[in-house]
């Protein structure tokens, strides 16, 4: 079998050369192993390089975004806690709604408003929220009626004022009747 290469013609093609020819046919095998080497080796290893360092960055920036999260998690567990109070997830039911009777008696008696009537309306579910309604009519001066309307939208329970009416009692009365539907939020 013959090999392909024989090295004796090889050399004996480079000796024909001239010295010129020879510097541009060196010159020319170096810069052809310049490209082969930087296609088969270099250029892969730098393009995985490169395509390694995206996913390092990649990893750091959610790795950052993971700290700054776990950074507010006590401050998140210390506003849990302090509207906990607020969050009920078990049902109270009637007992609920005689807590809510029972408050508005005392805003309205510090008040100094009147309560002629109270009509509990039930329970409403909206959502994830659970609302108390109640509808009460009641008498008292106009300053009187202001300060309670004021007590339980102020209310560290969740009350808020859903609708009111406020009619002059008589003509010439300084006395205002009023009707007001008070719902207590639960979530």
């Amino acid at each position: 079998m013959k090999p392909l290469f024989k090295l004796q013609m090889f050399t004996a093609f480079i000796s024909r050369l001239s010295k010129r020819e020879r510097m541009v046919f060196y010159c020319t095998c170096w810069v052809l192993m310049g490209v082969l080497l930087d296609r088969a080796i270099i250029s892969p290893i730098h393009s995985k390089m490169n395509s390694l360092d995206k996913e390092i960055q990649n990893k750091v920036g959610a790795i950052k975004r993971n700290l700054r999260i776990l950074a507010f998690k006590d401050r998140i567990m210390s506003e849990s806690a302090r509207y906990s109070k607020y969050l009920h997830s078990i049902e109270f039911g009637e007992r609920e709604m005689s807590s809510l009777l029972k408050e508005i008696e005392i805003l309205a008696n510090k008040s100094s408003v009147s309560l002629i009537d109270v009509k509990p309306q039930g329970m409403r579910q909206i959502g994830g929220q659970k609302m108390y309604v109640v509808t009460i009519i009641c008498e008292a001066q106009m300053e009187q009626v202001i300060d309670f309307m004021f007590r339980v939208e102020s209310s560290t329970s969740l009350l808020l004022i859903g609708k009111y009416q406020i009619l002059q009692k008589t003509r010439d009365s300084s006395i205002a009747s009023v009707t007001l539907t008070i719902n207590k939020i639960l979530m």
